[in-house]
């Protein structure tokens, strides 16, 4: 069973009209994402969304009570790089969405990531800022979403969806859009995409400098962007206090990133040992997103992926695994997303059984609640059940640094959600 939490939501009256909203999740045992370590049975008290306390001896009132007799503890899973709007994989039909279909497909799909156990998101492109209005007005269940807004592409890249025949710019300035990407060509149009997305309220930059496998114009081993082009954005992030990701595969585009201060790789497939070891040197993180191409080599024809994109898939598919081994070995620090598009959202979990093939059950939670947050630039509020922390905990049958598969279950692993300090879903 799925419960909502308006399901708990406490009854008013003169003793707590006005008070901060109480939930006291108690006999649970909780994890310290920072040693990988559990203590003793305790309870976690949240007020108006926070973590307050971690205690064996709670005091005070509860507006919400919850005895979770002995289960894991754990905070709420954080993906570090979805697409909301990859709305779906037949890419034909989105072409001909309105905004309402877009906003219907968007909100099953934010509530779908929540029910799963994710509470912090970071998306890598798209717009989404109608999204996430409804998220904080309660209009909708989802996550919390740490954006990039619009993706910077040049003419024919990875970011470039544009069908047909390509009407001739009038004037180098030109920078077409849609609510998926920016064309950009030139440094000068860059830097100028990059402020308006930074204006915009975006959290970080997202560019492309290899081909991709749901674009349709560009060879999967083409380099894309210059380093002059790539240093405009970095600028840019930097004059704002962030950062740039970058969409890439090959060694060459990876190399070119990071060495003009690009500080996240995006999927990083193609990866050689000198380039990972390049990475690692200059202190950037890559992401991998396994669990994408295992859907798509699956059912990405049956779900309408056309066989071109299918065909660019299964090379960076069969080079998945080894590619984590070698940014493994080469001590590369990795975050963990899972870039799924659309319908097959619903592997989420799935992206923690994959990387587990290559890396300790540890190491992968350590990509999720120690590497994601500080991507997401909320140390200390995501990633942990500490006071000063947002109120987001998974409580689960299951030890994940223990037995991940199972953890990664959710069905029938994770018996409460809570986000925010609202039971959002109850499998009891």
């Amino acid at each position: 069973m799925v419960a909502r939490a308006d399901e708990y939501s406490r009854v008013p009256t003169q003793e707590n009209e006005g008070a901060p909203v109480r939930t006291i999740v108690r006999n649970g045992i909780v994890l310290d994402t920072d040693t990988m370590t559990y203590g003793d049975a305790c309870a976690v008290v949240i007020e108006d969304g926070m973590i307050v306390d971690v205690t064996s001896e709670p005091v005070g009132r509860a507006d919400v009570d919850i005895d979770v007799d002995g289960q894991f503890v754990v905070p709420g899973l954080v993906d570090a790089h979805v697409h909301f709007r990859l709305a779906s994989l037949d890419f034909a039909a989105v072409s001909r969405w309105s905004e309402v279909e877009y906003g219907i497909a968007m909100a099953g799909l934010a509530r779908a990531t929540v029910e799963r156990g994710f509470t912090t998101v970071r998306d890598l492109g798209g717009e989404v800022v109608g999204l996430m209005r409804a998220i904080q007005r309660g209009a909708v269940m989802g996550p919390r979403i740490v954006r990039a807004g619009r993706m910077l592409s040049q003419t024919g890249g990875h970011g470039d969806a544009r069908g047909g025949d390509l009407a001739l710019p009038q004037c180098a300035c030109a920078m077409p859009s849609d609510v998926m990407s920016i064309i950009a060509d030139g440094a000068d149009a860059v830097r100028k995409a990059a402020r308006h997305n930074l204006a915009d309220g975006s959290d970080f930059l997202k560019i492309h400098v290899s081909g991709g496998v749901a674009s349709p114009k560009d060879p999967l081993h083409s380099l894309q962007y210059t380093p002059a082009e790539i240093g405009a954005a970095v600028t840019e992030a930097r004059h704002r206090g962030t950062y740039v990701a970058a969409h890439a595969y090959t060694s060459e585009a990876i190399a070119m990133a990071v060495a003009h201060g690009v500080h996240t790789i995006e999927h990083g497939n193609l990866i050689d040992k000198p380039t990972a070891a390049a990475v690692a040197a200059a202190g950037a993180v890559i992401v991998p997103t396994l669990s994408t191409y295992e859907a798509m080599h699956q059912v990405g024809a049956a779900l309408g992926m056309p066989a071109k994109n299918l065909e660019k898939n299964e090379i960076v598919y069969e080079a998945g695994l080894k590619a984590l081994q070698t940014a493994v070995e080469e001590g590369v620090t990795l975050g963990l997303g899972t870039d799924l598009i659309g319908e097959t959202q619903e592997r989420q979990t799935r992206e923690l059984v994959i990387r587990a093939e290559v890396q300790p059950p540890i190491d992968v939670l350590r990509s999720m609640w120690g590497v994601n947050p500080a991507l997401c630039r909320l140390d200390g509020r995501i990633g942990v059940v500490a006071p000063g922390a947002f109120g987001d905990l998974v409580v689960t049958s299951v030890d994940p640094t223990t037995d991940i598969v199972r953890f990664a279950d959710h069905r029938n692993a994770h018996s409460l959600v809570v986000q925010g300090g609202d039971v959002v879903v109850d499998r009891r």
